[in-house]
Parts: structure tokens; sequence; C-alpha cells
């Protein structure tokens, strides 16, 4: 299973209009395309940063759809005041406890480790449970790009407080990571998750 996430950093003031076109104009079309089985969107209000990623059957699914959602991404850009910015992804683990309600945050990690493949042993055999058991988990995923090296891993939760109770446990398995995986931590955000349309399969 493939994603594709889109990031745009514009305007704080704009960030609500943003949502809304991605909710109401977006998302439909989206989600109607052949193969898609999902989307979500964070936003960071204070940054004027919106991250959207879709998630795809098949990697041929997500390269048909792009030229029709091309100008969905120039439109939101627009709104926005920024240049969206495109990455693909493979899904190398989803899992949902249960489903978020509106005021759920998440914590996004972006990393680079020395071994890609024992990264993504290691989060769903040895993080994966820690991060279960943090008060307010509702969902997990890690998605990776072969390339790069990079992966980006996303903890939703029921609340921001229930988040911000958590920063001392995630911050423990990031030093776990830099130090036993030889991982590099290339940035880290914690955003409110505005959309979770969600019908990819658990990957543990």
């Amino acid at each position: 299973m493939h994603a594709r996430s889109t990031t745009i950093t514009g305007d704080p003031g704009a960030v609500d209009a943003t949502v809304e076109f991605v909710r109401d104009e977006v998302m439909p079309m989206l989600t109607g395309m052949d193969g898609c089985v999902g989307m979500s969107l964070v936003a960071d209000r204070d940054l004027g940063r919106i991250i959207a990623t879709s998630s795809w059957r098949d990697l041929e699914a997500l390269h048909a759809s792009d030229q029709a959602l091309g100008p969905m991404r120039a439109e939101g850009g627009k709104i926005l005041g920024g240049s969206p910015h495109v990455e693909e992804w493979e899904v190398a683990v989803m899992h949902r406890d249960h489903p978020t309600a509106p005021g759920a945050w998440c914590r996004i990690t972006w990393a680079r480790p020395g071994d890609l493949d024992m990264l993504v042993g290691a989060w769903k055999e040895q993080m994966l449970p820690r991060i279960e058991a943090m008060p307010g988990f509702a969902g997990a995923s890690l998605m990776t790009h072969e390339e790069s090296r990079r992966a980006c891993g996303t903890v939703a939760f029921d609340s921001r407080e229930s988040m911000l109770e958590t920063r001392e446990d995630a911050a423990r398995l990031r030093e776990h990571a830099v130090i036993h995986l030889d991982t590099e931590i290339l940035d880290l955000a914690e955003m409110s998750l505005e959309i979770a349309h969600l019908r990819v399969p658990e990957l543990v």
C-alpha cells in the first residue's frame, strides 16, 4: 500500500479556510477515485502548516490519480498562500485502536535510520506495544521512502491533553531509535487531526 503526502505552509489565518476546502472539495473527489483507501488532514494553526495524506491500494492507483489532483493541490496552495510539497511513501505499518473524534491530535516524527528495514521491525515489535500503552492512544502508522532512507511515524491521540501527557514517553522512544538504531531525527510536529477518513486495512 502506498501514500502521497502534500504539505503546504502559508498564512496561519487561512488554515481554517484550507481545511474547509479539503473537507468539502478535495475529499469527496479523492475518496471516489479507484484505488483510494482514505485520506487524513492535520494542521498546525500557529505555523500555518497543513499536511494532507491520501492512501492508495497500489502505486499504479496513486500515479493514476496525480493529474486530476494537481489542480486541487494548486488551489489549496493558493488559499493557504504557500507552495505544495508532494512526497510519495510506502505504508509499512497501520494500526488503529479506535476511530478518532473531533479534538484528536497527533505527533509526527520524520527520521532517517541507518537501516530502514531494521527500524520497521523495531517499530512493529518494540515501539508499537509501548505506544499502544500511552494514555489516549487512538492509532499509529509508519511510512517509509526507500530511496531517501526516510521514515515518517504518526501517532494519533484522543485529545491534545493526552498527546502532551505522552511527550516524555515519546522522547524516550526517539532516544532509543537514535542510540540503538543509528537514527537521525529530521523533524517533529504536533498537529490537530482535522480529517481521518480511512479505509486502510491493518498492517502490523
